[in-house]
C-alpha cells in the first residue's frame, strides 16, 4: 500500500474502487458483446435469406410469364394437329 503521508487515502480508495468495479463488470460486458455480435450475425443471415427468397420469386415470375407467352401464342389450328410420331 502507498505511504499514507505521500498519497491521500481518499484518492487511493477511489482508484481501488474503480479498479474493482471494472474487474467486476468486464465478464458481463464481454458476454454482452458476444451476444450482440451473434444477434447481428443472425439478423444478417435472415436478411440474406429474405433477399434470396425475393430473387427466386422474380425468377418464378419470369418463368410463368414466358410460359404464358408460349401458351397464348399457340393458334387453335396448331393445337388441333396431331403431334408427329417418333
Amino acid at each position: 500500500m502507498a505511504d499514507p503521508e505521500l498519497v491521500n487515502t481518499q484518492v487511493t480508495d477511489a482508484v481501488t474502487q474503480t479498479n474493482v468495479k471494472l474487474l467486476g463488470e468486464g465478464p458481463a460486458e464481454g458476454a454482452a458483446m458476444t451476444l450482440q455480435a451473434a444477434a447481428h450475425a443472425t439478423s444478417l443471415s435472415m436478411e440474406s435469406a429474405s433477399q434470396a427468397q425475393g430473387g427466386m420469386q422474380q425468377i418464378n415470375n419470369a418463368a410463368v410469364a414466358a410460359l404464358i407467352t408460349l401458351i397464348t401464342s399457340v393458334t387453335p389450328a396448331a393445337a388441333a394437329q396431331k403431334p408427329p410420331a417418333h
